[in-house]
């Protein structure tokens, strides 16, 4: 049953997302294709990657990962600033526009939010935080995002 229950909150989740990024982002100028969505939002994910910590994580090589990046740069998703440590490397970060997009305050999220704390008791939704943060350890590893 916890399997099951996981899986389908899971998907619930990521079927809102691209639900949304589809309404939003597809139908704008300088729409994203897939995969650059999902290149953008790894980016993110990351907290501003090296352009050689992005291809890693993604195990595809230099020239594509730069490719890729070049073209989110050209839609004004992406941005590339010259690291204080090694002016020879570059981080990624993710502008503004992105982050409008992204959803942030999407409206699904922040009716969720409202009915389980209008739902549960307090201490339901405090041991509903504290059991998302102990899932969120168990999930981290050496390629957190």
């Amino acid at each position: 049953m916890l399997e099951q229950d996981f899986e389908k909150l899971y998907l619930r989740f990521r079927a809102n997302y691209y639900r949304r990024m589809v309404q939003v982002i597809g139908v704008r100028e300088g729409s994203l294709s897939a995969t650059e969505g999902y290149c953008v939002e790894i980016i993110h994910l990351m907290q501003n990657p090296t352009v050689t910590q992005f291809a890693s994580y993604l195990n595809i090589s230099l020239p594509n990962a730069n490719y890729k990046i070049n073209s989110l740069i050209e839609k004004g998703y992406v941005v590339k600033t010259i690291s204080d440590k090694d002016r020879r490397e570059f981080h990624l970060q993710v502008t503004d526009k992105f982050l409008s997009y992204y959803g942030l305050k999407d409206e699904y999220n922040a009716r969720l939010m409202r009915d389980i704390r209008d739902t549960f008791s307090e201490e339901e939704v405090l041991q509903l935080e504290t059991t998302i943060g102990k899932v969120l350890k168990l999930m981290a590893t050496d390629e957190e995002v």
